[in-house]
């Protein structure tokens, strides 16, 4: 049986990535070579990713000059989000790394919000974060986002959304600094949005002045109908705590953000195993979750 190229230490990282997710009703798809966005293909494609992911990648591919037996690996973004889209995506990602005997990158696609919608948002660059995601090469995983961590309490707060119906948000926690690339602070999850807002504001209060975050960005859904009662709830909750430094952006996944994220997977040497990379549901899908109810 054939089996994936798992990357080497030195340096087999991968250089040119296909990047892409469908967790959202944005399909976002680019290439990448290195921490350079080569090409990006970008389109709302809500309950319809099935049809057109195939031909968005093409797109991307042609638009970039790469043939696909050129690319060096694949970063896909896992979900929270979408229950079909998420599996759409990663079935897509394992069928084209199998044939193309490539390493595969399991990406968080609230991480690729949070970094996009936070690079958007503080004007920072896809160049000048790759460079970033350059420089953590020779480092392990855990050891990079320890250092990274440590040296980034004081930097600013990332909070990404995805509604999840019934008052429920997707979301995490990262930090920031100008020129470098986010690190987590809290896990992907499912959560109460006024709950989680209360949590930050605890965290925000616990905090000591020096480690408290310049800046707390809301980002991702945070417009229209539902998504607006979220940005509301968390000016209301933590504006007293957080003040001036709290800003909502609304913001919309784009590839190059999932690309940066599988470039730094790829230079650390973490790629997944391509039998055992599966979605990140969160949660079971609705219609899954009535049936075993009736069990």
């Amino acid at each position: 049986m054939n089996k994936i190229h798992q990357p080497a230490a030195e340096p087999a990282v991968a250089r040119r990535l296909l990047a892409f997710d469908t967790s959202t009703s944005s399909l976002a798809v680019a290439v990448m070579e290195g921490g350079s966005l080569l090409a990006e293909h970008h389109l709302h494609a809500e309950r319809n990713h099935s049809a057109v992911l195939i031909s968005a990648i093409q797109e991307a591919l042609d638009k970039a000059g790469i043939h696909k037996s050129m690319l060096d690996g694949i970063a896909v973004g896992v979900g929270p989000g979408s229950y079909t889209g998420a599996r759409i995506a990663v079935t897509t990602a394992k069928t084209l790394a199998w044939a193309l005997k490539l390493p595969v990158y399991g990406i968080s696609s609230l991480e690729a919000l949070a970094l996009g919608g936070w690079a958007r948002a503080a004007g920072q660059t896809v160049a000048a974060l790759g460079a970033s995601a350059a420089g953590c090469g020779g480092r392990s995983a855990a050891n990079a986002s320890q250092n990274a961590a440590e040296e980034l309490v004081s930097g600013d707060w990332i909070v990404p959304l995805m509604d999840a119906r019934r008052g429920q948000v997707y979301t995490a926690l990262f930090t920031a600094k100008p020129g470098r690339m986010p690190e987590r602070l809290a896990s992907d999850g499912i959560r109460l949005m006024a709950s989680w807002m209360s949590e930050l504001a605890g965290r925000l209060e616990a905090a000591a002045p020096e480690e408290r975050p310049a800046r707390i960005w809301i980002v991702g859904e945070t417009e229209a109908g539902k998504a607006q009662q979220h940005a509301e709830a968390a000016c209301e909750i933590l504006g007293p705590h957080a003040g001036e430094t709290l800003q909502v952006f609304p913001y919309e996944l784009e590839g190059a953000w999932v690309g940066l994220a599988g470039l730094r997977r790829s230079l650390l040497g973490d790629s997944d195993q391509l039998h055992t990379l599966e979605p990140n549901y969160t949660q079971l899908a609705e219609a899954e979750a009535k049936r075993l109810g009736k069990g």
